[in-house]
């Protein structure tokens, strides 16, 4: 688990450093004409300056250190600026930036089994230090290839559209957030051993694949075109007979069976026929 630090001013101690490196200098001085104490003082001071400057650590912001000791987690300093720590602990970097994970265009089938192709872009970053140090072996890495096996369970999971599957609840097409909440909370599952947070997740490219590309535009062409029939004939079969009840309801003219058929034949070709309507003028009877 990870475990926040707060180690002392690395000032202090670089000012310490700066005295010792100057008093060497001195020493070593006083020790030139042959003084073999002096130069050994000197070398003290001056090992014990570079031990003391080992320990002093710079952390820029939104960075951290990962701390251990002879193989032992320590903790974590997530606090940005000049520190001194035990120099002998050895520190691993992990920015606490986030990063951005633009996937790679991925060819799967969707739960239909048709090819389709599918990427999305991916907000994360670290959230527990320790795990991304020690839980996996490397954390960026690791995302990467969980974020590709997530997104293709997602694309097998729902269909392209309800083409196929009229009943689906959710489709990747039209899905709209909900893909997107389904996605992230994929990615925080499998992501999560590794101490990552997932901030954002949206897929970037949604498309058939190539080779059913035009047979699919076709079939949703037809799909929106016999729609918009069925539509074109209800509301043609409104108004027939709306135009009948009227007739009848006013006494403009009495028509039987066969009269209120070849009405509602011509009714029809006009409402649903893609042309405008011809004129003709009959000078005879419908019996004649």
């Amino acid at each position: 688990m990870e475990k926040i630090l707060k180690p002392i001013s690395g000032y202090l101690t670089l000012a310490i450093c700066l005295g010792l490196f100057i008093v060497a200098a001195y020493l070593f001085i006083m020790g030139v004409d042959g003084n073999i104490t002096w130069v050994i003082l000197a070398m003290l001071c001056f090992i014990t300056s570079c031990f003391l400057l080992k320990g002093l650590m710079i952390i820029q912001p939104n960075h951290s250190r990962v701390l251990n000791f002879f193989g032992k987690y320590v903790g974590t300093v997530k606090d940005n600026g000049l520190f001194f720590i035990n120099p002998l602990y050895s520190s691993q970097k992990i920015s606490l930036r986030s990063e951005n994970l633009q996937g790679q265009t991925l060819k799967v089938n969707d739960k239909m089994g048709n090819p389709i192709e599918i990427a999305v872009v991916i907000v994360w970053k670290v959230g527990d230090t320790y795990k991304a140090a020690f839980d996996v072996e490397r954390y960026s890495d690791f995302v990467r290839m969980q974020s590709e096996a997530a997104v293709r369970h997602l694309a097998m999971s729902f269909p392209y559209d309800n083409l196929e599957d009229d009943h689906a609840p959710i489709t990747l097409r039209e899905g709209g957030d909900k893909i997107n909440a389904i996605l992230e909370q994929e990615l925080t599952d499998r992501l999560s051993k590794a101490g990552i947070t997932i901030q954002e997740a949206r897929i970037s490219h949604l498309a058939y694949a190539s080779e059913i590309a035009g047979a699919m535009l076709q079939r949703q062409q037809a799909t929106a075109i016999v729609a918009a029939r069925t539509k074109i004939v209800e509301g043609a079969v409104g108004m027939v007979d709306l135009a009948l009840k009227k007739l009848s309801e006013e006494n403009i003219v009495e028509l039987d069976d066969e009269r209120k058929a070849a009405m509602v034949s011509n009714l029809m070709v006009v409402l649903c026929g893609e042309k405008a309507a011809q004129p003709i003028l009959n000078a005879g009877t419908l019996y004649n």
